[in-house]
């Protein structure tokens, strides 16, 4: 298992979508969300993943996949 940040940002249409529930629901991953923000046009959340890293990838290419930006960070 690993630990894994990133920030995905999410175009105002995506606002209504269930993105974080899926991601931990469709490819097992612990998701926690530490930090957030909505504006306007756009929002973003800092969230930490935690499983198996094919898994990670999985789910971070499905999420780039429905239009949502994902920028990995570092610790």
């Amino acid at each position: 298992m690993v630990k894994r940040r990133v920030r995905l940002t999410f175009p105002e249409e995506l606002y209504s979508e269930p993105i974080i529930y899926n991601i931990g629901q469709q490819f097992n991953l612990v998701t926690n969300i530490c930090q957030a923000d909505l504006m306007g046009d756009q929002g973003w959340v800092i969230l930490e993943l935690d499983g198996k890293d094919k898994s990670i990838e999985d789910a971070i290419t499905w999420a780039i996949s429905k239009g949502v930006r994902v920028n990995t960070l570092s610790g």
